[in-house]
This record gives C-alpha cells, sequence and structure tokens, in this order.
C-alpha cells in the first residue's frame, strides 16, 4: 500500500457544513440515518471520482445560511508496511505525485494536501471545478477562530492519479442490474473478455456444432427453421440463408447472455440478500483484476473504495463473513454500515460516529492510544459485543441494572409522547455501578450524548455515588457532573426511591397484577384474600418484594404509575428535562 488518504475536510457539501474526518486503511463510518455518512462518500468522489453527480442541491443550505461554493480537502501520507505513518513517500509514489505536489513539513515529513473547489454560476445554473495543491495543512481552526476552508487555496494544478482509482457502490446494487448495465463494474469485466485467434476459432466451432445439435434434437427448433427458410425464395439470398442459434454464434457475443447461476438457480430467483452480495465480490474481483494488470506492468496501484451499508439484506452471519472479504480486498475501504454486527466486527480505532447536533455534523472516534490493553478489553467486551445498537443512538442515558433500563422507556414515553425508538433514546443498563467507565468512554469518543441515572445508596460498604462521581472522572468528558448525573436522593436505589416518592399504593397494584389464578373462579374465591394482604405491607415488606423479582415488577410498576395519573416520579423528570434541553426537543 505505502498511502494513506489519513484526512478529509469538507464544507458546504450537503448536509456538511464544516467536518474533518480521520481515516484508516480500512474506516467504518456509524451513525444515525441522515447524519452525512453518503454525503461523506459522495464528497470523496467529488475529489476522486466523477463528479457529474452535482446538483445545485449539493450546496449546503440552513435557515440561516447557504454557501455558493464546496471545498473539499484531502492529505495524502506515506506508511509503511505496518500501516504506520512514514516520514517520506517511496520512489514509485514520488515519481507519480512529482515534487510540484509534495510538501514536507517543519518535522521534516512529507505529504501531499489537495483541494477540490466547486462553483455554482447562479444564472447559468452551471458549475466549476478549480483543483489546487495547498503550500500547507492548517489546523482545523485557529486561535482567532479562523477556519481551514478560509486559508489560501494553493497552486491551482489539475490532479488525477490512474494508479489512485475510486470505487463507489451505493446500498441498492444488484448483481442482475450488474449485467444489464455495461458501465457496472462487472459490465466493464464482460466488455473486456478477450481469447487469442486460436481461442475462437475453437470455441466457435464448439458453438456451431452445439446450436446445430440443439436444433436438430428438437422438432420446434427443426420446425421454425425449416420454415424460415422460405425467405430464401421470396428475398433471393444467395448467402448461408436462416440458422436458428439458441446460443450465441460468435465469441464476441458471448457477454450479451451472460447469466449467473448459484445452486442450480439463475440469479434473478435469489433474494436481495445473495445478489448484493454477488455485487460486491464482483467489484473485489474487478479490483483485484485491476491490481495484477498494475502489477504486471510494474505500476503501483492504491484504490480507493467507498461502499455503502454492505450489510444490506443480509443475516448476521453473513454480515460478519462479508466484512472479513471486503477487508481482503487490496487499497483503502471506507465503508458506511447502520448494523451493530457490522460495526462490532471492525476494530476500535477504525469506527468514525457521525453525529447530527443542533448545528453541524461532528465525527467522533475510539482514540485508544491512552487506553490499556484492559481497557480495550473491556470496551469490546461489555459495550461493543452486547451493545453494538449505542453507535446510532440519538442520546443515552446509562443505569445500574434492568429495572430502571426496563421501565425508563415506559416513562419517557409518557413524558416525550411518543416512543424512544422514535426519538432515537436508548437506555443501557451496565450491569453494576463498577461498570459505568467502558461505557462513558465510549459515548464521550463518539460525541453521543449521554447521561447517568444512579443509585446513591451504600452497598456493602461502598459508596455507589463516590464510586459513579470517580468513573465520571475519568471518562474525559468536558461536561460538568450536574449537566450528566442525576443521582437519586442519598441512601436510595431506585426502589426504594419510588416507595419514598408515595408510589406504595401503585407498587402493590403492580404486585397485584402479577398474580396467578388457574381460572375466574380460583381469583374470586382468593383475589379479595390477596389483595387484603397485600394492602397490609409497609414499606419494608414493599421493598423486600419489590426487590425480590426487579425484572418482573419494573414495568408492573411503570405502568401502574402512569395509570395513577400522578406526575412522574421527579427524579426521572429531571433526567428527561435534562435530555429535552440537549436534544432541543419539544414535549
Amino acid at each position: 500500500m505505502n498511502i494513506l488518504i489519513d484526512t478529509v475536510r469538507i464544507y458546504g457539501f450537503r448536509g456538511l457544513r464544516n467536518i474533518e474526518v480521520s481515516l484508516e486503511p480500512f474506516t467504518v463510518l456509524t451513525g444515525m440515518n441522515n447524519t452525512g455518512k453518503t454525503s461523506f462518500h459522495k464528497a470523496l468522489q467529488v475529489v476522486l471520482g466523477n463528479r457529474l453527480f452535482i446538483s445545485p442541491d449539493d450546496f449546503y443550505i440552513s435557515e440561516t445560511e447557504k454557501v455558493n461554493e464546496i471545498i473539499v480537502d484531502i492529505r495524502i501520507v506515506p506508511i509503511d508496511n505496518d500501516a504506520k505513518k512514514a516520514n517520506n513517500f517511496t520512489d514509485e509514489w514520488l515519481e507519480i505525485f512529482t515534487d510540484d505536489r509534495i510538501i514536507v513539513n517543519a518535522e521534516g515529513e512529507q505529504f501531499i494536501p489537495l483541494r477540490t473547489v466547486v462553483t455554482i454560476d447562479s444564472i447559468t445554473n452551471t458549475f466549476k471545478t478549480k483543483q489546487y495543491i495547498q503550500q500547507e495543512w492548517v489546523v482545523f481552526k485557529n486561535e482567532d477562530d479562523k477556519h481551514w476552508y478560509q486559508s489560501e487555496n494553493g497552486t491551482e494544478k489539475p490532479f488525477h492519479f490512474d494508479e489512485t482509482p475510486f470505487f463507489y457502490m451505493d446500498a441498492q446494487r444488484d448483481i442482475i442490474e450488474d449485467i444489464k448495465v455495461r458501465n457496472s463494474y462487472l459490465g466493464k469485466m464482460l466488455s473486456k473478455i478477450e481469447y487469442s485467434k486460436k481461442d475462437i476459432i475453437a470455441i466457435e466451432k464448439q458453438i456451431k456444432e452445439l446450436n446445430e445439435h440443439a436444433v436438430e434434437s428438437s422438432d420446434v427448433l427443426s420446425k421454425i427453421e425449416t420454415t424460415l427458410k422460405e425467405l430464401d425464395t421470396a428475398m433471393d439470398n444467395t448467402n448461408n440463408g436462416v440458422d436458428i442459434t439458441p446460443f450465441p454464434k460468435k465469441v464476441r457475443d458471448l457477454n450479451k447472455g451472460v447469466s449467473i447461476q448459484y445452486s442450480d438457480f439463475s440469479m434473478e430467483y435469489h433474494g436481495m440478500g445473495t445478489r448484493s452480495w454477488s455485487s460486491l465480490l464482483t467489484l473485489k474481483s474487478f479490483i483485484s483484476l485491476f491490481a495484477k494488470t498494475s502489477e504486471n506492468n510494474d505500476k503501483p496501484f492504491f484504490p480507493i473504495i467507498a461502499i455503502e451499508e454492505p450489510e444490506a439484506h443480509l443475516h448476521p452471519n453473513a454480515q460478519k463473513k462479508l466484512f472479513g472479504q471486503i477487508a481482503g480486498i487490496q487499497g483503502q475501504k471506507i465503508i458506511s454500515t447502520h448494523s451493530s454486527y457490522v460495526a462490532g466486527s471492525a476494530e476500535l480505532e477504525q469506527i468514525r460516529s457521525f453525529y447530527k447536533g443542533h448545528d453541524d455534523v461532528v465525527c467522533g472516534k475510539i482514540d485508544t492510544s491512552g487506553f490499556s490493553s484492559e481497557d480495550i478489553r473491556k470496551i469490546k467486551r461489555q459495550v461493543i459485543n452486547t451493545r453494538g445498537e449505542l453507535f446510532f443512538s440519538k442520546v443515552i442515558i446509562f443505569c445500574e441494572g434492568e429495572t430502571e433500563e426496563q421501565a425508563m422507556p415506559i416513562f419517557a414515553e409518557k413524558y416525550f409522547g411518543k416512543s424512544t425508538i422514535e426519538i432515537g433514546i436508548d437506555f443501557v443498563g451496565v450491569g453494576g455501578q463498577g461498570n459505568y467507565l467502558p461505557f462513558l468512554r465510549v459515548a464521550e469518543s463518539l460525541n453521543i450524548p449521554w447521561f447517568i441515572f444512579s443509585d446513591a445508596e451504600n452497598t456493602s460498604g461502598k459508596n455507589i455515588k463516590v464510586s459513579v462521581q470517580n468513573q465520571f472522572l475519568k471518562c474525559g468528558t468536558t461536561k460538568t457532573e450536574s449537566d450528566s448525573i442525576v443521582f437519586l436522593n442519598d441512601g436510595n436505589d431506585y426502589e426504594k426511591q419510588l416507595i419514598n416518592d408515595g408510589f406504595g399504593r401503585e407498587i402493590k397494584k403492580a404486585i397485584a397484577s402479577l398474580d396467578i389464578y388457574k381460572n375466574k373462579k380460583h381469583r374470586e374465591a382468593k383475589g379479595a384474600k390477596r389483595l387484603k394482604e397485600i394492602e397490609s405491607y409497609d414499606n419494608e415488606k414493599l421493598y423486600e418484594i419489590f426487590t425480590g423479582s426487579k425484572t418482573q415488577f419494573g414495568p408492573a410498576v411503570a405502568y401502574a404509575i402512569i395509570e395513577s395519573n400522578k406526575d412522574l416520579p421527579q427524579k426521572i423528570i429531571d433526567l428527561f428535562d435534562k435530555i429535552k434541553e440537549s436534544l432541543n426537543i419539544k414535549r
């Protein structure tokens, strides 16, 4: 490989007003819908591929601003065989890029800063594209609040390198359509089928014999051929007359009738999962042939591959398998995904999270440089492998256990008037008061807003509140504790807080609702006595029963509180008020 696009900056393109994204040899883009993942791929196409798709709608516009130019910067750097940053480009790449494009920084490191600027003529509604070699790679935003896109463009110099082709595949891929379209990757390969003269003669002889045998063996085809030969009498034809050819007569026409069979069935009869996967594998084949040609010509080869939603239509195990197949493609890969299985297959440092806030889209990454091997293990085991949906959250609420995790969505739907799925809120029980830190580090790194709803009791000599505060301080956030954490009253866990808040009657109702009777007669005989027994429970007994079956009573108690028409518990309201403010939503 030896080179890498390590940074991309985009200004004014679609929903991406101003963003910087660092890239790895294999990068996985995550985030909710409409956060800019597809736009990022298309911005790369503006720089490296075909720009004919650009329209006025591609220029960023908001309620307060409309830009009149799109700027995309990329930085190409040399890397070593271990994909680590190197100081200098190899001789083969130096020859390709030439000295007038290569910049050397103060540390003696070589890099290539390329800028593409697209402007629109408002009168003719046409577009102009100019490309530049910049003289330096400025900071994203300096101390004077000057952004990178406000820096000088540099020297105007168009750039296109055959050795760094750009391949883009969207989520609508279909191997059947690829066969029909000549400019698809499969279509391009089929159009380049070549044989030697000797092979052509031999193959066409075999085809002729096959056609003759097929016609002779079929009464229908023989009859049609005999009847059509009557054309000779009308047309005064002196040539070869009529031939029925079930199979293409000439080698040059073979690609026109190509079909693909899989498991004894034509690909047309397979589902979109198989067809989408097959389309991706033809891209892999196309790049492999490209690489072989470059190797035969003794030229360097570094493709940039952008793929949308490789998981489309595939089951989880197939998604993981396909991820490994994409990883094996030569070149730099940037894929976008909505699959927790695909994201979970990536290394932590490969993940980039797109998050759309009140103003701009931002990109987060998990910087593992300051993590110990145990830190990384905990994040993979406790977060990535079990709660991969966090990559696609609008906001995350962390709590200690399952009771809160099950009850909170019920309360939230009452508070916000819509389901948490619709809002994009995820509630996550971390499995104990000491397990917050890995989750906080992931959410903080990926720029996903998060909150903690925590107990504040002393258990077995441990102060839960202090433990949570310590983990908060270690996660690297710039937020304050009051902005991020809602603690229950001192000495309380979730169950005790509800009892102390005066929801004893609702808890009793929930206990009664979960009693099981054999039939109506059994309920009539035992129910009244049971209700009287439950009514006699004091707070201590309620707490004992509630905590004895937390997961069973959590949702039941939440529904009972809502049905009572009382206000929600105050601590719950405090939490949801913070979420409402963070997401800027109305109740």
